[in-house]
């Protein structure tokens, strides 16, 4: 699908629906006007989607339970949900293929991919969400030209997959210099492969430029970029100290073995001659689409645009702060989509605040539920390695 979206990242929305209004408040206030606005705008897509999509419409019905229903917060735990495993299998969109501007899928190498799809105006709420959020953590709007690194497919080629177009939304933080995208297609063989000297030479050039440096995607090809720099070398990137590293697609090395996230941050860091202040993870859902993006001290917190509930794998009841169950994500800015209230095949657990002092709880990734291993875009690219 072509993207109708001209409209750079940083300009405010302007709309004066609820869904667009939230978009405009703070990444990360937990105020009563604040929570007020959210529980206006989620009745305000849960009438979007019982008008629009029948079988949405069908399953509030069978659960007894209306969007005038959400008055106070608690009432979201009782909202009906659409686990995530039925958008796999069905097509459950709520608009007309005509308004579809943009449909984004996973890279899984295997089964059934995660998607989603995006009329114009969610497309332009979750842009502005972005925004939004990395401008709170203060990585978005001082003006200076970055050049980029992206560990992830091209976008002019993947325009589907769902981390290329997280990624191509990053490099809209900053006024761009050089944009190098490292999983590269090769036209004869019709497939992606990792350019690691492309990588190594777009490094050398940003050492040069004077200018700061974002390097974006998967952790594991970013490490082994930088250990190749210091092999061939003999020494660490040499970047602009007021460079970023922003990483998702979860923790592996190249032999896809699960590495811990700290212990990595720490040698990206010492890889590329920055603090570990300066290295962010980011979670985030093709079907849900809300980035959750690392605070200073290395935890994910939950944006106002946004909400977390933990569920008992075996009952689905809603957890108290700090016990493991099935994450299920609530947001309202999709009126494309009926994933509003998705439980995830993911494990997690919430703590009530964080030490950084940013509003909102904190969401811990355990893992995910079940026996299958889930394969997708992290994955997919690592055996590129």
């Amino acid at each position: 699908m072509a993207r109708a979206i001209s409209t750079p990242i940083s300009s405010p929305l302007g709309g004066r629906s609820a869904m667009d209004r939230l978009m405009e408040a703070p990444a990360y206030d937990r105020s009563a006007r604040s929570g007020a606005l959210f529980l206006e705008a989620m009745r305000e897509a849960a009438r979007v989607h019982c008008r629009r999509n029948p079988r949405f419409r069908g399953l509030w019905k069978l659960a007894g339970f209306s969007p005038s229903d959400l008055r106070a917060e608690p009432d979201l735990a009782r909202m009906p949900h659409v686990f995530v495993a039925a958008l796999k299998e069905r097509d459950f969109v709520s608009i007309p293929r005509r308004e579809i501007v943009l449909e984004l899928t996973s890279s899984g190498t295997s089964g059934q991919r995660s998607r989603t799809v995006l009329d114009q105006g969610s497309l332009l709420r979750v842009r502005r969400m972005v925004w939004r959020i990395f401008g709170a953590l203060g990585m978005a709007g001082d003006g200076a030209v970055n050049d980029y690194l992206c560990f992830t497919y091209d976008p002019r080629v993947a325009k589907d997959v769902g981390t290329a177009f997280s990624d191509e939304s990053l490099t809209g933080l900053t006024p761009r210099g050089e944009v190098f995208y490292a999983l590269r297609w090769d036209a004869a063989k019709k497939s992606f492969y990792f350019d690691m000297a492309g990588a190594l030479a777009a490094l050398e050039r940003f050492e040069s430029s004077g200018r700061p440096a974002r390097l974006i995607g998967f952790p594991a090809h970013a490490m082994a970029v930088c250990d190749e720099f210091r092999a061939r070398r003999g020494r660490a990137v040499r970047l602009h100290p007021g460079s970023w590293v922003i990483t998702g697609g979860g923790w592996k090395d190249k032999q896809d073995r699960a590495v811990d996230k700290g212990e990595m941050r720490a040698r990206l860091a010492a890889s590329l001659g920055l603090g570990p202040e300066r290295v962010r993870d980011l979670f985030g859902m093709v079907e849900h689409g809300v980035p959750y993006v690392d605070c200073p001290l290395g935890n994910f917190h939950v944006p106002a645009y946004s909400r977390v509930i933990a569920r008992h794998p075996a009952t689905l009841e809603p957890l108290p702060y700090g016990e493991t169950g099935l994450l299920q994500f609530i947001t309202p800015y999709l009126s494309s989509y009926p994933s509003i209230s998705l439980l995830s095949s993911d494990k997690g657990r919430l703590e009530e605040r964080c030490s950084c002092g940013l509003g909102g709880p904190v969401m811990h990734i355990a893992g995910r539920a079940g026996v299958k291993k889930m394969k997708g875009c992290a994955i997919s690219a690592s055996t590129m390695l």
